[in-house]
């Protein structure tokens, strides 16, 4: 058998452009889809879990493929445009809706910062003692110093590290007895309540796994990305980058919502077979679940599962709120973006600082945790819809995406998650 080479006019093989290492390919997908399983969505599927046991576990089924479509069709936009989401939904919608849509995001966002650094104060008190206020005070300030302050290449690296965290879930899931068989079984064939907490918890976890301001994160961080490399430009104006930055972002994306997902399913599976397995079905936040584990499970269950909270909380308290400062810039026209230095973008910035505040405050209200972040749940869920269909119709129009405009099983599968979406909710209002 023969191997041929490519050869150029003067019969010397071409050299191939090396494909680049999965880590350099994995960037804002996978920040994005880690990000997403942070202390609150940690509280969010346990409570799920604790609840119905292994019955919802064909939500997180459902929501990857959906997930994967929107987050894929986000990116596009802003890897194409050079623009963030809200910068193009500025564009064709009126300013009313615009900044509607966005104070909800903030609204549910502020709340999650603020439930995140409690679960992550909490699951440190439970490990080493001391007072859980002053680590929130210490988190807040950390995450938020880091944001602003921080360099933005080694930034945006070290999240990507801090989703090895993740990986504690799946080694939770590995040292308790699990029922695989029932746990097959309910994944493929769903088992559907149709009462009003079966439903609300159907869209918590919805708006846990496709929100809000996933989409805007990962847009705004393709743009970074681009503007960061003199080498990119905007996809509409240089069409012959698209096929490579194409593949990068599909690639990068299905495996960041994948890993998401799955992280997702171990959590749900774990409570199911420790706390639900002992009639535990109402937990207050992701704290009392590791806490609870520990006479369930071990001790080892217990650190694994706490350490697992302040980790992700570590990625997801930057996304959080810099997705706030990214939607509410681009909506009202100041300079955004985390390589520009905080003297350059003060009102983003401050933004970011703010929304950390506000979100670290909530713990001196004696709100009850679990409540508002289900609740702050069912908001993204709600926010999700018309923010989906708005982004879809951006994406689809010639005028924004040039050549790229979004076809094909892509398009089909983004408005099935909005549909999906959008039946949740009617769903819950109905019941």
């Amino acid at each position: 058998m023969t191997v041929t080479h490519k050869v150029d006019p003067k019969n010397e093989p071409v050299k191939q452009p090396a494909r680049p290492p999965l880590i350099k390919i994995m960037g804002p997908g996978l920040i994005t889809g880690a990000s997403d399983d942070d202390p609150s969505g940690i509280g969010t599927y346990a409570q799920a879990g604790a609840q119905y046991g292994y019955a919802l576990g064909w939500t997180l089924l459902l929501t990857f493929p959906l997930m994967s479509a929107i987050q894929q069709i986000s990116a596009r936009v802003g890897r194409v445009t050079g623009r963030g989401l809200a910068g193009n939904l500025k564009r064709f919608f009126p300013a009313p809706v615009l900044y509607g849509l966005v104070g909800l995001l903030c609204f549910a966002n502020v709340i999650n910062i603020g439930a995140d650094l409690g679960a992550m104060a909490a699951a440190l008190k439970l490990m080493i003692g001391g007072p859980a206020l002053l680590y929130v005070a210490l988190f807040a300030v950390v995450s938020a110093a880091l944001e602003i302050f921080a360099r933005y290449s080694r930034y945006v690296s070290a999240l990507k590290w801090l989703t090895l965290t993740l990986f504690a879930y799946v080694g939770t899931v590995l040292v308790v007895h699990v029922p695989w068989g029932e746990v097959l079984r309910k994944l493929v064939v769903p088992h559907i309540q149709w009462d009003r907490d079966y439903i609300l918890t159907i869209v918590a976890v919805l708006g846990t796994t496709i929100s809000p301001y996933l989409f805007f994160w990962q847009a705004s961080q393709e743009v970074e990305k681009e503007r960061e490399d003199p080498k990119a430009h905007p996809l509409k104006g240089a069409p012959d980058e698209a096929p490579a930055e194409l593949r990068r972002i599909s690639l990068d994306t299905d495996i960041g919502m994948a890993f998401s997902n799955l992280i997702a399913l171990c959590i749900m599976i774990t409570a199911a077979a420790t706390l639900n397995a002992q009639g535990i079905t109402q937990i207050d936040d992701a704290a009392q679940a590791a806490e609870a584990l520990r006479p369930l499970a071990g001790q080892f269950a217990f650190a694994l599962f706490a350490l697992g909270i302040i980790g992700t909380g570590l990625l997801a308290l930057p996304v959080l709120a810099g997705s706030v400062g990214y939607a509410l810039g681009e909506a009202l026209g100041w300079p955004v973006g985390l390589a520009k230095l905080p003297h350059r973008a003060r009102a983003f910035y401050a933004t970011i600082a703010v929304a950390t505040a506000v979100g670290a405050a909530l713990n001196l209200t004696g709100i009850e945790p679990m409540r508002a972040l289900v609740w702050a749940a069912v908001v993204n869920g709600v926010v999700a819809v018309p923010v989906m269909a708005m982004t879809l119709a951006v994406a689809s129009r010639k005028a924004v995406m040039g050549t790229f405009q979004l076809t094909g099983m892509l398009r089909v599968m983004g408005w099935l998650a909005t549909a999906v979406m959008a039946a949740s909710v009617i769903a819950l209002i109905l019941l």
